[in-house]
């Protein structure tokens, strides 16, 4: 779909405020057309002493009345079209939020955050520009125009107001081809703009590891250079931008200069009167709004363009996990995963081959492994942010295709490697699933993955904001936060990937603990580095080079001599060592 397209939907779909506008700036342009007319008229009666005392006063007040009509209409039509291109702004940004939240990992991978935040603003600023005050002005630009050289031809002279538009195809060349230069800049600045914005974004958010790493100066250097770069690109839009105005002061000195020089010939030769004269003139200086309406409507539409050549291929982006199932209600069951195999995009080795797991429900599975074995993998693919290249994963019988996202996701409760905190209270945080939730459910959730009393020390307890991304917290309270949150919504299936890394021995064995009770009638999944972590699962999943190496209890894994034996016997040394 091209901008135009887009615009003429829109337009369509709120033709009653654009209608409103565009009869008010009909209307202001009628007014416009007959103020010289009614002055040349003044002008005459003034020379030929026809217009005295009351009769003058009476004029000049029609003339008074016109100017404060043009004044309200002018303010009318502006409330009008502003409210209307608004709503454009606000369903773009609706539509581009909506898309990236049902986007899956592998979107995002290709798109930088700060790129997409700069498509939520300025591109789609610059398209709602280009819906509004750049429709408006072309057709009040085009009215205006088209009744004033009509009253210049008709009205006045056709013989003066042919020579004084001899300029004007000049003009129009003009704007081409500086209308092309404009679209290319714009759409350079937004890139750049984006570029700066995707800078900022990822500095500020890793703050921390740059001042550690002592990045400053570089990170400093980088943002003047981007900033740098993306005022250049800006400064060059607006530099081509400025050659409208040139253009149609140029055009308007030639046909200045043409009517006056013929105009005067024809009163010298009595051919017109000096009111006529004067009013050609005032309709020639008012071509000056509708010559620069077209300059600011070209410019305008060119960054509308340019904004929306890069707005609409997110928008249109084919969502990487379809969401195409049907049954919107899960229930606890079986979960079969048969023969999966998966690869990431650019791989040449497969993260998963041939790996099956079949887990009746209210029963707990442990995933352990080396690193990149594949068991954070295999949770993605439960979870639907990514779909198997070959296998099924069926739950209660049912395939996860079969599934809509959002009764497979409700049915999850998902705590990653990394949680992530919302700049909230901790109690909002820990009822973000369940906001109605009661401050003693809270509590109990967060006892559970026993953060209650490091929360109850905090300034504010329960009430205290953990900052963005819970930056006043420690690595290992926010990950028991993000326990407790998922403790809270009470899903069917608790994911738990590597969630008790941050924590002391002693800290996991409470929450252990505090599990074994809550999970009574759910069904688990703990991916774990720490091997004491799955010692209580009733099945342990050992994953090497993406395939399923060992599986067992904790008591049949140890009692063999592969990699969970021997691994298990190293882990027990070094705590032992830890502890003497």
């Amino acid at each position: 779909m091209s901008l135009y397209s887009l615009i003429w939907q829109f337009l369509r779909r709120n033709r009653a405020s654009y209608a409103w506008a565009g009869a008010m700036l009909a209307a202001i342009a009628v007014l416009i057309v007959w103020i010289p007319r009614q002055i040349g008229h003044v002008v005459d009666g003034l020379v030929a002493n026809r217009l005295q005392g009351p009769q003058l006063v009476q004029e000049l007040l029609w003339l008074l009345a016109a100017g404060v009509v043009v004044y309200f209409m002018r303010a009318g039509w502006r409330l009008m079209l502003f409210a209307a291109s608004m709503r454009l702004g606000v369903e773009l940004r609706q539509r581009l939020y909506a898309r990236l939240t049902v986007q899956g990992p592998a979107f995002f991978q290709g798109n930088r955050t700060g790129n997409l935040m700069a498509l939520g603003t300025n591109d789609i600023d610059a398209v709602e520009m280009a819906a509004g005050e750049a429709m408006l002005a072309g057709f009040d630009g085009s009215l205006t125009l088209v009744l004033i050289v009509g009253m210049m031809a008709l009205g006045v002279d056709g013989r003066l107001a042919f020579f004084a538009l001899l300029p004007f195809p000049l003009m129009a060349i003009s704007f081409w081809w500086i209308s092309r230069h404009v679209h290319a800049a714009s759409r350079l600045s937004l890139e750049r703009f984006g570029a700066l914005n995707d800078h900022v974004q990822e500095t500020l958010s890793g703050v921390r590891t740059v001042r550690a790493l002592g990045l400053l100066q570089r990170s400093e250097a980088q943002f003047s250079k981007l900033a740098g770069a993306a005022a250049d690109a800006s400064f060059d839009a607006q530099r081509w931008e400025a050659g409208y105005e040139p253009a149609v002061g140029f055009t308007l000195a030639i046909a200045t200069a043409t009517t006056l020089g013929y105009g005067g010939w024809l009163v010298w030769h009595n051919q017109l009167t000096i009111g006529q004269l004067t009013a050609f003139s005032l309709y020639l200086g008012q071509l000056i709004w509708p010559m620069f309406a077209a300059g600011w409507v070209l410019s305008l539409f060119e960054r509308g363009k340019a904004a929306w050549a890069r707005l609409q291929p997110v928008l249109d982006a084919p969502l990487t996990v379809d969401d195409h199932g049907t049954v919107a209600q899960l229930t606890p069951g079986t979960i079969d995963v048969s023969d999966v195999r998966f690869s990431y995009p650019g791989q040449p080795k497969p993260a998963l081959d041939g790996v099956s797991v079949h887990l009746q429900p209210g029963r707990t599975l442990g995933l352990v492994g080396p690193t990149g074995a594949g068991k954070s993998t295999l949770l993605r693919l439960l979870l639907r942010h990514d779909a198997p290249a070959a296998g099924q994963i069926t739950w209660n019988g049912i395939s996860l295709h079969d599934y809509t996202l959002d009764a497979l996701r409700g049915a999850n409760a998902w705590v990653p490697q990394e949680p992530f905190l919302f700049s909230a209270s901790v109690a909002e945080n820990i009822a973000l699933a369940r906001p109605d939730a009661t401050r003693a459910q809270i509590e109990e959730a967060a006892t559970l993955a026993a953060v209650h009393e490091d929360i109850q020390r905090l300034p504010r307890g329960y009430d205290t904001p953990v900052g963005e991304r819970g930056v006043t917290l420690s690595g290992g309270q926010r990950q028991r936060v993000a326990i407790a949150r998922a403790l809270l919504t009470n899903a069917p299936l608790l994911l738990l990937d590597d969630a008790l890394s941050a924590v002391d021995t002693d800290t996991e064995s409470r929450i252990l603990a505090h599990l074994r009770q809550a999970r009574v009638g759910r069904t688990v999944i703990i991916v774990s580095h720490r091997l004491s972590t799955v010692a209580d699962a009733d099945e342990t999943l050992v994953l090497q080079g993406g395939h399923v190496t060992e599986h067992g209890n904790h008591a049949a894994l140890v009692a063999g001599n592969s990699w969970y034996a021997r691994q298990w016997r190293y882990q027990q040394l070094e705590a032992s060592l830890d502890a003497s």
